[in-house]
């Protein structure tokens, strides 16, 4: 899929690598071995998340995975836990972490590590509706000095569907991973499915992981895992993390939100709600993946 002309990202969270590609940094070259398990988060321009996802699904697969933080007896948070690909704020060599090597990233298809293709790796692709999308970055920007805010929805919504956000062009990302998911061993599931059904979700999830679980330990994920506990929970919480490194206008502000499906229909207008979905219909309408829109869409 040809990529979109514009997108040039104003502000980068780089401290050491050089090349900006719409909005993202150059991604390191691994060795495919080291890529056992790579998690990629649908929202590209929502990187140290302006949106609950990819930090949900992070905290989920580290009660997935280890024992000590589903039991509560290793004090190892979340963050510590899942680095990320293009940013190297804790200067990660990926070759030494231990095995499982949990990786998040929010790079389109096309800057992948080639090692992918392999398919040792396995990419669960977590995609939520670009209207919920855009407005959780829309608080997030608002809520970050190092990120430049905007007085209003219909401002920043523009901003957002001409691909001129923080990770570029929404709709050319998750279409271009689900266009080339063959080439890789990857999953995709929406936030809204997560939310929904979160025990459904995390069984999906650990069988394409292949990790087996008992139903004692599936009870303790499910309980863990949901929104409001992992709100209040100290392992999965990057709100000092976010505030140190990049700055808060608002110290009352948090850096996970509402989380919930459908927060569009109080920001948007009928007359926008109108040309987000004429865009979207345009880019989207032959697209196999389901959005839900609304909490009570089945």
């Amino acid at each position: 899929m040809g990529s979109h002309s514009k997108g040039q990202f104003e502000f980068m969270f780089c401290w050491s690598m050089k090349l900006k590609v719409r909005g993202y940094n150059e991604a390191p070259t691994l060795d495919p071995q080291h890529l056992e398990h790579v998690i990629t988060s649908s929202e590209p321009n929502l990187d140290y998340s302006s949106d609950p996802g990819s930090i949900w699904i992070q905290q989920i697969l580290c009660l997935i995975y280890f024992e000590r933080h589903r039991n509560r007896t290793e004090n190892i948070r979340a963050i510590n836990r899942v680095r990320f690909l293009e940013y190297s704020d804790h200067n990660v060599n990926f070759s030494e972490m231990p095995s499982p090597r949990l990786i998040s990233s929010h790079i389109p298809y096309y800057l992948a590590p080639k090692g992918l293709k392999k398919k040792k790796a396995k990419i669960l692709y977590i995609y939520r509706n670009p209207k919920d999308v855009m407005v959780s970055h829309f608080h997030f920007s608002n809520w970050l000095y190092r990120l430049k805010n905007t007085e209003n929805i219909q401002h920043f919504m523009e901003k957002f569907l001409d691909g001129e956000v923080w990770g570029s062009y929404w709709f050319n990302h998750i279409r271009g991973w689900y266009e080339h998911k063959d080439d890789f061993n990857i999953l995709f599931m929406s936030y809204e499915d997560l939310k929904k059904d979160l025990r459904s979700s995390v069984l999906k999830i650990s069988s394409f992981l292949e990790k087996e679980l008992s139903e004692e330990d599936v009870d303790s994920v499910v309980r863990q895992a949901t929104f409001q506990n992992m709100k209040s929970d100290p392992l999965a919480d990057y709100d000092d993390f976010i505030k140190n490194k990049f700055g808060a206008r608002k110290d009352e502000g948090t850096y996970l939100h509402k989380g919930t499906i459908g927060n569009w229909k109080h920001h948007l207008t009928v007359e926008q709600k109108e040309r987000f979905d004429k865009i979207f219909q345009k880019n989207m309408r032959d697209f196999p993946l389901k959005f839900i829109w609304d909490i009570h869409e089945d």
